[in-house]
């Protein structure tokens, strides 16, 4: 058995295509191969969407929540593939979505996503976003690794 190992923005950036202001994790502190994965995202005022979503409470939309989640998911995904510049992890479905209390900036999200069933290509896993232990959201979600 292999330890848990890390991740910092760097090696994020080498294994996720996404890009600001779509990347939604900042560092990774736990990975156990093809089991469970937790990620760090920090919730600034300068995000774009605190713009509009709402500028006199500003709150991290819960779609976003679930797409960081997602991010971290396939970042346990993406880790162990061969050839991996060549592949994409699709989000291809969500289960049982529920948003337990607003995020807002200056909170740390730590993101656990740990896997429930893993195919060839296909993964589904649940995810949980808690702030200071206060459980923000949570989630199966389930997606499908794809050929760039």
């Amino acid at each position: 058995m292999t330890e848990p190992h890390k991740l910092d923005i760097r090696a994020i950036l080498d294994r996720l295509p996404h890009r600001y202001p779509f990347l939604l994790v900042d560092r990774i502190l736990e990975i156990e191969d093809g089991k469970r994965i937790v990620g760090i995202k920090n919730v600034t005022y300068n995000e774009s969407f605190f713009q509009g979503h709402f500028p006199i409470k500003p709150v991290m939309p819960g779609v976003l929540l679930i797409e960081a989640m997602a991010q971290v998911g396939a970042l346990l995904l993406i880790g162990t593939i061969e050839d991996r510049s060549n592949k994409l992890v699709y989000f291809t479905g969500i289960d049982g979505a529920r948003f337990r209390r607003p995020v807002e900036p200056g909170d740390q999200l730590r993101i656990e996503c740990e896997v429930l069933r893993l195919k060839s290509r296909f993964c589904k896993m649940k995810g949980r976003a808690c702030v200071d232990g206060q459980l923000a959201a949570e989630a199966e979600f389930m997606s499908s690794l794809v050929d760039v």
